[in-house]
């Protein structure tokens, strides 16, 4: 089932929709949908979301936050988010499973690798919060660390862009999607897709990363199929 393993990594800002900060519900509802596609075509899947709607943590230690104190605040972010996820998708039976790397046994398991992958054996969708349970560590990492345990064939990071491109495309109407690039250029270059913590793990596991936008429709489903938009770190 290796083949079949994914793991999904969607940024929290995503949550925010048009609104400044927080969760959008309509918006959540709409990235359920399309999890919900893939999840129909048997894949198994993992899910990590991020908490930068809610609360970034670097941003409060640059405040006067203590930064492991901030980032403890972040994960408490992802919990919440998850929870989220997990009532909208749900709503359209999707059956689902949290769990958590604090503990917080009312609200969600702990994190168990035989029990998550139990789970996946039963075509339940794991949701993983609170990051690795470590401040200093960003989602990012845990979604390589957690890709990584559990033998997922492939990291799909969905965001607000289409990828990685050559110039800023907000700034350049010029820039180019780079469809394909390796870990090694990401690292070189400093390219700030993801953190270079996780682009090292995904290195040493073998473990591709695609990027995506979340907002176009079927996109999700487009990468596992070779299809649309997207930029591929391997």
């Amino acid at each position: 089932m290796k083949n079949k393993r994914i793991l999904l990594k969607v940024s929290g800002e995503s949550l925010m929709g048009k609104l400044n900060y927080g969760i959008d519900v309509s918006t959540i509802n709409k990235i359920s949908k399309e999890i919900k596609k893939i999840y129909l075509k048997k894949y198994q899947i993992c899910l990590i979301i991020g908490g930068g709607n809610i609360f970034r943590g670097i941003k409060g230690a640059s405040e006067g936050i203590d930064r492991s104190t901030s980032d403890y605040m972040g994960m408490l972010a992802t919990i919440m988010n998850g929870l989220s996820l997990q009532s909208s998708l749900e709503k359209i039976n999707v059956p689902t499973r949290v769990q958590s790397a604090i503990s917080m046994s009312q609200i969600a398991e702990s994190y168990i690798r035989r029990r998550a992958l139990r789970h996946l054996e039963k075509n339940r969708i794991v949701i993983f919060v609170a990051g690795t349970g470590n401040p200093f560590f960003s989602t990012d990492t845990a979604a390589t660390l957690r890709a990584s345990e559990l033998d997922c064939s492939l990291i799909i990071k969905a965001t607000k862009v289409n990828g990685i491109y050559d110039k800023d495309p907000k700034v350049n109407k010029n820039a180019k999607l780079i469809k394909k690039i390796s870990y090694d250029q990401v690292i070189k270059d400093n390219l700030r897709v993801m953190d270079l913590t996780a682009i090292s793990l995904a290195k040493d596991t073998k473990i591709p990363i695609y990027i995506t936008n979340i907002f176009k429709e079927n996109s999700l489903i487009n990468v596992l199929n070779k299809k649309g938009a997207y930029s591929k770190i391997s």
